[in-house]
């Protein structure tokens, strides 16, 4: 994974988390298009956020996305607005096939998994830390 740092302001970061989300009652809902779709969606969104989407995938009751952000965003309002506005978009979108699996106005889990993630390990950068080189006297 290239390291593609954010500067803004007055910090320089580069955070990326691996986003879960799965389907409610992880009912295999999802088709290719709709995966596709999503795709585009999220990717829209993360721009609109000022994030960047760096890697997107899914099977039929889940999708995973690597995502940039900045230290500025607050991650449980940009996950809540990414579940809301897909989920909108997919429900008029593919009204007809989401029909059979849900009757009401749900598609999301209403839980997800986030962890965040980096180009070291975390015994990699302890090691670098513990290895600073302290003034001398």
């Amino acid at each position: 994974m290239k390291n593609d740092f954010v500067s803004k302001g007055r910090s320089v970061s580069d955070l990326k988390v691996h986003l879960v989300l799965t389907t409610k009652y992880r009912r295999k809902a999802f088709t290719n298009p709709m995966l596709d779709r999503l795709h585009l969606i999220f990717e829209d969104l993360l721009i609109k956020w000022d994030c960047k989407l760096v890697e997107f995938n899914g099977e039929d009751n889940h999708v995973h996305l690597l995502f940039q952000y900045h230290p500025d965003i607050e991650l449980s309002k940009l996950v809540n607005n990414l579940k809301s506005v897909s989920s909108r978009k997919l429900r008029q979108e593919f009204a007809e096939h989401l029909e059979s699996f849900y009757s009401k106005d749900v598609f999301w889990n209403g839980s997800y998994f986030i962890a965040s993630c980096g180009g070291v390990t975390v015994s990699t950068l302890r090691k670098y830390i513990e290895n600073q080189e302290k003034p001398e006297m």
